[in-house]
């Protein structure tokens, strides 16, 4: 439940566990801590975890992790030197007062506080990130942008030089810890654990979150990849093919030849179905109604896009929607 007992030179790290929290970044935050004290033959981390009823925590894989104590308790008797809000799937419903009061108290109290994984969605909408630069795993992206346009997303894996620091989650929050120890105890120490995590692709802060789509789908097309980027920068108002092979200094006819070459289908056809994944998530991920999410894709008419998502996924929007009630 807790690392090794405190010693006076060691950083405590603490962890708001919230229901369906992930498991992967729970993980990926401890083990490196643990292997810092394995390494070093030194107590330099202990750790605690807190949750809403002080007793047990959920991981969205349905396995549960004892807590020491609730988030009622956190900050009143002893101070963490870091505290971590750690959640994962249905980060909308996850959010309560005890939650943000103890994350709250931390920050008074001097605790360096952040969020992993969807952790960072709850902080934004308790205007914790207001101005601030803040890194949340892909997924949530155009969700994010989208709710919490005062906050300065960033697409990299973590950012630990705000205020507030934040880490997409997944690996990212390993690479994140491993940073925290090189910036405590020098490289060496870092490389140490991440041999023994037999990880070797230790990310720094900037790297990108997804493997790239070239190196995803085996392309080098420079034109493919600029119209496809130009695409996904511009879904709330598609323009025409023509207007984006003018934009790439090419023909219409060989765009069309581009995307039915590599991706086997037209440009408009490829559109639609980016606009239609961006608008499965925004249905999934947030409270918009169908005609918010219908003219945040490009869609001029709800009944049109209606149509159109029924038939990409079977579904109406709107019984999207109460699927995920």
């Amino acid at each position: 439940m807790d690392g090794q007992s405190p010693h006076p030179s060691t950083e405590h790290f603490e962890f708001l566990l919230v229901e369906n929290f992930s498991h992967l970044a729970f993980s990926c935050a401890v083990e490196p801590l643990r292997l810092a004290n394995y390494v070093s033959q030194k107590r330099l981390y202990s750790w605690s975890f807190a949750s809403e009823d002080g007793r047990f925590a959920r991981a969205s894989n349905g396995s549960e992790t004892r807590v020491s104590h609730s988030f009622n308790e956190v900050g009143r008797s002893t101070r963490s030197d870091y505290l971590f809000l750690l959640s994962g799937i249905g980060v909308q419903s996850v959010e309560t007062a005890n939650l943000l009061s103890a994350f709250r108290r931390g920050r008074a109290h001097g605790s360096r506080v952040g969020a992993l994984c969807s952790g960072t969605y709850i902080l934004a909408s308790a205007g914790f990130l207001d101005q601030q630069k803040a890194a949340i795993h892909w997924d949530y992206h155009e969700t994010f942008m989208e709710e919490f346009p005062q906050v300065r997303l960033s697409r990299s894996v973590f950012v630990a030089e705000a205020p507030i620091i934040t880490a997409s989650g997944g690996s990212a929050t390993a690479d994140l810890i491993l940073y925290l120890i090189r910036q405590k105890h020098g490289e060496d120490l870092a490389t140490q654990v991440a041999d023994q995590m037999i990880y070797n692709a230790v990310r720094d802060a900037e790297a990108a979150q997804r493997v790239s789509w070239q190196s995803r789908h085996g392309i080098r097309n420079e034109h493919l990849i600029r119209a496809i980027q130009f695409m996904s920068e511009n879904m709330d108002d598609p323009p025409p093919a023509s207007v984006i092979a003018r934009k790439l200094g090419i023909s219409g006819r060989q765009l069309e030849r581009l995307f039915g070459r590599y991706l086997n289908c037209s440009p408009k056809k490829y559109y639609v179905d980016l606009r239609l994944q961006k608008a499965q998530r925004l249905l999934i991920q947030t409270d918009m109604s169908v005609t918010e999410v219908a003219y945040a894709t490009g869609f001029k008419s709800p009944t049109h896009f209606s149509r159109v998502y029924r038939a990409q996924f079977g579904i109406l929007p709107s019984e999207q929607h109460r699927k995920m009630d």
